[in-house]
């Protein structure tokens, strides 16, 4: 299965070990949430190829409290691929014709002879993306070009959708797991009759609030405080959609309802903007095939007692006019918080804006 969004897609045969074997008779995918590992020749990963997808894939994760990695990625010399390593959960192999080490000679057998004709015949031709090549739930990228330095350019001007890849095959897996065990009973149904949208929350979160402008689950563990809410207001012009404008709302509905201690009103929660290097984020993204913004940030108490990281999406649900904002934070100052982050942008993504016609806990 071929699915890499903005990128020129191959669609020539590779020859992959796992043959026509059926997704049922695979082992399932293993490692953890996060996992990387880069299968290239061992001269091409010391060099500017290696240096390239080191930086893209373990860059910075975007405005969290430490600095942590967007994907913990590994090396492996394509002689020592073994079953083992095969059944990980995200694999990147790297190839270019150029290079003549046995190592690349390896990964040029993946290769059928008339896909190694059309690499050198179109520049254009440099990603392939497959699942479950070895293991169910796995992620496979094949990247490939004639020489290094055109792959390199290549990864060069697409690096955002290359890593926007395994941020969704990673949502997509989270998504399996959180919701393997069933949901908190009627959240959805709430929220479809009062919001007229759709909104799954995995069993173990508790409802603290819920009313006509803003809903708010939470699960406290004793390691972290994970936080989910949505708030809503009349859609009034697309300057809402703006960073400054969606830190106001923020503010306004974190001072309105979310606080340190609730019996102290001036312990109220909000948008950390004086923090050098972790200033809040805004992008524009297609949220469910809907305009959105992205939001990305830190928090914090009032009073300085508490704080952390936090991701919105901002959409406007166009059935009733409203301008929806949805947001994960947590709490968790001695943990690293990136893959807390990602559970909480999966259920953020859980949020289905307009009517739904069905629903059910595998939706």
């Amino acid at each position: 299965m071929i699915r890499l969004v903005h990128l020129v897609l191959l669609s020539f045969l590779l020859l992959l070990a796992c043959g026509e074997r059926s997704k049922k008779s695979l082992p399932s995918a293993t490692g953890i949430t996060g996992d990387m590992y880069l299968i290239m020749d061992s001269l091409q990963w010391e060099g500017p190829l290696g240096d390239v997808l080191d930086s893209l894939f373990r860059q910075e994760a975007q405005v969290l409290p430490r600095k942590e990695r967007l994907f913990h990625m590994r090396w492996i010399d394509p002689r020592k691929l073994n079953f083992v390593l095969k059944g990980r959960r995200n694999l990147i192999y790297a190839v270019t014709l150029d290079q003549r080490t046995s190592g690349a000679s390896y990964l040029r057998a993946l290769f059928t002879a008339e896909s190694i004709a059309k690499i050198k015949a179109d520049s254009g031709l440099f990603v392939q993306t497959q699942e479950d090549v070895y293991a169910r739930n796995q992620s496979v990228m094949y990247l490939f070009a004639k020489t290094e330095a055109e792959l390199v350019k290549k990864i060069r001007q697409n690096g955002s959708q290359l890593t926007a890849y395994f941020d969704r095959t990673e949502r997509a897996r989270q998504t399996e797991a959180l919701y393997k065990a069933g949901e908190m009973k009627g959240i959805n149904q709430w929220v479809q009759k009062n919001y007229g949208c759709s909104f799954r929350v995995p069993f173990g979160y508790q409802l603290v609030m819920s009313n006509e402008e803003f809903l708010w689950v939470r699960q406290i563990n004793p390691r972290d405080d994970k936080n989910v809410f949505i708030a809503r207001v009349p859609y009034r012009s697309q300057n809402q959609f703006s960073r400054d404008s969606l830190i106001a709302f923020r503010n306004a509905i974190c001072r309105k309802y979310l606080f340190e201690d609730p019996d102290v009103s001036d312990s109220y929660l909000i948008t950390e903007l004086n923090v050098p290097g972790k200033e809040v984020q805004a992008r524009p993204i297609t949220f469910h095939n809907e305009y959105a913004t992205e939001l990305r940030g830190l928090w914090r108490a009032n009073n300085f007692s508490m704080g952390g990281p936090f991701q919105a999406v901002a959409v406007v649900d166009r059935s009733s006019n409203y301008l929806y904002y949805l947001e994960g934070f947590v709490f968790s100052p001695e943990r690293d918080q990136r893959e807390l982050m990602r559970e909480l942008e999966t259920i953020v993504y859980s949020f289905r804006p307009g009517p739904v016609a069905t629903t059910s806990a595998g939706q």
